[in-house]
């Protein structure tokens, strides 16, 4: 276990923003968290995972431990049900992979989420109609203070959309160390309704579509939308899609009829947030090294160079160019540090 000074992070967050940590520690297992904990829990260290779901806009001066625990495994299983549970610091896309690979359905459209396994609770990630909360039993937590390890269960979790205990009540107090889901082993929930799925599979003739086939349509839809962070610096979406009363969205859709939505209740409607900053121009405009995607108007980039700080003054005029233009705010779906 090295800890290293004045380090740069570049390589540990997707925007690939050049900020440094006043000291840095990657630990691979629950020991060497505890250790470095047990010395450093007074200093508020900042915890890192797979850096996919934050803004960097300044130097972190102070200590930055990186989870870098691995392992997945099948804890127990039936004909109908396995319980799986993946470590902290296992690529997303990857665990996600390997349990199709082992026929577990309830992940697919998951698929090509960037991140790390243990940060997924914290979110609640979703996409293409699926939630983390959809599939999730439990996740096992370290008190940053006591280093005492906590289970939390699915209703302790409090999840909403990309919301979680861990966002709030629980805010910088517990590393997440594993996650255990329940997937299934048989009669799978196949879901294409959402999204251009149902167009990816009737474009190859699938009709009757298998847990891989729904991943292969998922990540065939965002290669085309989103881009490879490796190539292009991003976080994926960076705004969270609107809830706003039914009230309101009709009243917004008599000037703009196109106006798409997705029911949540009798009371309330979410909008795409893309579809607002897309309306409002900003789809592929450019600002010095900081601008948003060609293809996909919700994915903040860094074209090169850009510092956090400029990539957040971008975030914020979008924000309130859709307030004045529709009289909705919009809110980062990732975490500005």
């Amino acid at each position: 276990m090295i800890i290293s000074s004045d380090f740069s992070l570049q390589k540990y967050n997707t925007f690939g923003i050049d900020a440094k940590a006043k000291t840095f520690v990657s630990v691979t297992n629950e020991t060497e968290l505890a250790e470095i904990l047990q010395k450093h829990h007074s200093e508020k260290p900042f915890i890192l995972g797979g850096g996919s779901n934050m803004l960097l806009t300044k130097d972190i001066d102070r200590l930055v431990i990186h989870v870098n625990l691995k392992g997945k495994s099948i804890l127990e299983e039936n004909d109908d049900y396995a319980l799986v549970q993946a470590e902290a610091g296992e690529n997303w896309h990857e665990f996600v992979l390997w349990s199709i690979d082992h026929q577990l359905g309830g992940l697919e459209n998951l698929s090509l989420i960037p991140g790390n396994v243990g940060t997924t609770p914290i979110q609640n990630i979703g996409a293409y109609g699926v939630e983390i909360k959809d599939t999730f039993v439990s996740c096992r937590a370290m008190n940053i203070a006591t280093q005492e390890i906590v289970t939390f269960d699915k209703a302790q979790c409090q999840f909403g959309y990309r919301e979680s205990i861990f966002k709030n009540q629980e805010k910088d107090r517990f590393v997440i160390l594993s996650v255990t889901f329940q997937l299934t082993r048989n009669h799978h929930k196949i879901n294409t309704s959402y999204g251009a799925i149902e167009a990816e599979l009737t474009r190859h003739n699938i009709t009757h579509p298998t847990i891989k086939d729904v991943s292969n349509a998922v990540i065939t839809i965002r290669q085309s939308k989103l881009p490879d962070p490796k190539e292009l610096g991003n976080s994926g979406s960076f705004f969270k899609n609107p809830v706003i009363p039914k009230a309101d969205y009709d009243k917004i859709q008599s000037q703009y009829p196109d106006m798409p939505h997705y029911t949540v209740s009798e009371t309330e409607v979410k909008v795409p947030a893309g579809w607002l900053i897309e309306q409002a121009g900003f789809k592929g405009k450019r600002f010095g090294d900081a601008g948003i995607h060609q293809h996909q108007a919700l994915v903040l980039v860094n074209y090169g160079n850009a510092t956090g700080a400029e990539i957040l003054a971008v975030s914020k005029n979008i924000q309130k160019t859709i307030l004045e233009k529709f009289g909705i705010a919009i809110e980062a779906e990732v975490n500005i540090i």
